[in-house]
């Protein structure tokens, strides 16, 4: 057994081209990752630091929005000073001389969006997003409150005084609850499916060592096909040598990206290590399967076993982060079935959720995958027969 293993060892890892696509393309990919958003959205200290909104307020363009002698109050004035209340914290107003000014600072993305502090108030924005639709619950917040006001002091002005005072009151009905994940950044979810991806790739190891255990295409494989050696022995060794092989090159990564880019991936070492196991293991059985049921050539194989990481990879959120929620929502069997979406989410359980109960779940589902894969293997080579050697 020791003979098997240690030699087995050596001439996986002297395979350069597989060593590639397993450990040196992932580790690439993350660097790619690192420079194109890895430090959005994070402070020095890990957490997370978004950016204060900036708007501009314009007031009195339109005096015939003069406030009517009956209103109790000035809305255009109410308005822009709940808005400058709001600066400094939700908002950073920008000064602009004019509406034109502000309109070519709208146009040039200097501001995210123009507040007019009018008896109606109103809003304009240059596009469509996050920041956009913050600013218009601000405003639609505010008009609900100022109507409520108004009918208050129509109907019932006795009770202004007491509305007002209400309305200022805020109370915490909410109480703090840490979900005990070390990271808040949004943009992890892409190097958590580029750990999941570099898991997969344990498959090019896998569809490795069936081809050379293969009598028929390789004088190594011719070797192993008279040994004495039970067939379940051998393939229980080879998934023993890559799945070693590969949870150092998972390692290797997952220390890449934690210390060398500065990406949080929690702080539960048990955990990640449970999951970088399972899925260096999975893969490895990936491989092991594929490469023992299909006839073909070597290279072939590969070429297809790059679509057979990249496919999963994408559909658990590699190429586009949002792919796997959409997944969720319209076909959720498939997270299910999809072993890198499934360890994408067991990393996320465990740096960002705590949901240990989830992290469980995602565990099993993955032995369970890593059984039937082993099996298929082992069935594979069990029935080759040969007419000669």
């Amino acid at each position: 057994m020791l003979f098997l293993f240690r030699y087995r060892f050596l001439q996986i890892i002297r395979e350069y081209s597989v060593m590639f696509w397993a450990l040196a393309f992932p580790l690439i990919l993350g660097t790619l990752f690192y420079f194109s958003f890895g430090s959005a959205g994070l402070s020095a200290t890990g957490e997370s630091e978004w950016d204060m909104i900036k708007v501009s307020v314009l007031e009195n363009i339109d005096p015939g929005d003069a406030p009517d002698e009956n209103e109790y109050f000035d809305n255009a004035e109410a308005f822009s000073e709940f808005l400058h209340a709001l600066d400094g914290d939700t908002l950073e107003i920008v000064p602009a001389d004019s509406e034109a000014d502000a309109l070519l600072a709208l146009n040039e993305g200097d501001i995210t969006g123009i507040y007019y502090a009018k008896e109606a108030p109103s809003l304009t924005v240059g596009k469509n997003g996050l920041n956009e639709s913050i600013l218009t619950s601000i405003l639609d917040s505010y008009n609900q409150n100022a109507a409520m006001m108004k009918d208050i002091a129509m109907n019932h002005p006795e009770s202004l005084l007491t509305a007002m005072e209400a309305l200022g009151d805020y109370k915490q009905m909410t109480q703090d609850k840490a979900l005990g994940g070390d990271t808040l950044d949004p943009n992890v979810q892409y190097f958590f499916a580029l750990i999941a991806y570099a898991c997969l790739s344990g498959a090019f190891l896998g569809v490795r060592a069936s081809f050379d255990s293969q009598a028929n295409l390789t004088a190594l494989g011719a070797r192993r096909s008279v040994t004495p050696t039970h067939k379940l022995t051998l393939v229980l060794i080879d998934m023993l040598v890559l799945a070693v092989i590969h949870f150092l090159d998972i390692m290797i990564l997952t220390v890449y990206i934690a210390k060398v880019l500065g990406i949080s991936l929690g702080n539960n070492i048990p955990a990640l290590l449970l999951v970088n196991l399972m899925g260096s293991v999975i893969g490895v059985a990936l491989g092991l399967a594929f490469g023992s049921l299909t006839k073909m050539s070597l290279n072939i194989k590969m070429g297809l076993t790059v679509l057979v990481t990249l496919l999963p990879g994408f559909l658990a959120g590699l190429m586009f982060g949002n792919m796997k929620n959409i997944i969720e929502q319209h076909l959720p069997i498939v997270n299910r079935i999809n072993p890198a979406a499934v360890l994408s989410d067991a990393y996320y359980c465990m740096g960002v959720y705590n949901d240990m109960e989830r992290f469980q779940r995602c565990i099993l589902i993955l032995a369970f995958m890593s059984i039937l894969l082993l099996c298929t293997a082992f069935l594979g080579v069990r029935r080759e027969r040969y007419d000669s050697i």
